[in-house]
């Protein structure tokens, strides 16, 4: 026969207390260790979390302030269209911590899936946090009369246009005294 204690694989033995007293077994205690990480981890995420919201892009506000008309050519040959040029003064009221020093900027414009010209800005800046004021040029290529201009009308009195944009620019983003190439 073999013996029982043996055949329990490394078991831990407890020897009981004496029936007389009471005695609860507690997890080891150590005061002070948890609250601190616990206050330090929301501390840090409530941070990071800030500092997304307020380093996150956002749309700047951009409202034309001031056009003149450069030139306008009448097409009538395939069907009427027009080509016009216009100077613009953009206000740009940007919200974003970053200023934008740019190069080159030229930005497409498009209706309803067709192309209608593009704007072109040679060297400006954009401010963080405030107002700037950009020069640019705005050329309209064979905008169709007819078909376009009814189309305009009609979402004018809808209450909002629906302009189609892609923007290229080349310059330089700054955040405090940081720049940082934008392509």
């Amino acid at each position: 026969m073999a013996d029982s204690s043996k055949s329990e694989p490394d078991s831990v033995h407890y020897t009981p207390l004496p029936p007389d007293q009471n005695c609860d077994v507690l997890p080891p205690y150590f005061p002070g260790r948890r609250r601190p990480l616990r206050a330090i981890c929301t501390v840090g995420f409530a941070l990071f979390f800030v500092a997304v919201y307020a380093f996150w892009p956002s749309d700047p506000d951009v409202k034309i302030v001031r056009m003149r008309l450069k030139s306008v050519h009448v097409h009538r040959v395939p069907h009427v269209a027009v080509d016009v040029s216009v100077f613009l003064t953009v206000r740009v009221q940007n919200t974003d911590v970053y200023s934008m020093d740019y190069s080159q900027l030229e930005v497409a414009v498009g209706y309803r899936g067709k192309r209608l010209g593009h704007v072109r800005s040679e060297r400006g800046h954009v401010r963080a946090r405030g107002s700037s004021y950009v020069d640019a040029e705005l050329d309209l290529d064979g905008v169709e009369i007819f078909s376009d201009v009814v189309f305009l009308l009609e979402d004018l009195a809808k209450g909002t246009v629906p302009f189609d944009t892609v923007t290229e620019v080349k310059g330089q983003l700054g955040l405090f005294f940081l720049h940082f190439p934008l392509q």
